[in-house]
């Protein structure tokens, strides 16, 4: 599993990171960062679907 963020599309809302700590952080300067992208443990994909459909700007996308 892939997992990509669209930076221009990104609020850092953080709803993300609730549902993916694992994966997501938005950090104390306010952006977000993607602590894993390739190759991501398949025990996290319930979290990644999660955190991609509570994205209020649809900014997460998922590949197999």
């Amino acid at each position: 599993m892939r997992i990509t963020v669209d930076y221009d599309l990104c609020i850092s809302t953080a709803n993300c990171m609730r549902e993916a700590p694992e994966v997501f952080e938005v950090r104390a300067d306010g952006f977000l960062y993607l602590l894993q992208e390739d190759d991501v443990d398949p025990g996290l994909r319930a979290n990644v679907e999660a955190a991609a459909k509570n994205c209020p700007t649809g900014a997460i996308t998922i590949e197999d």
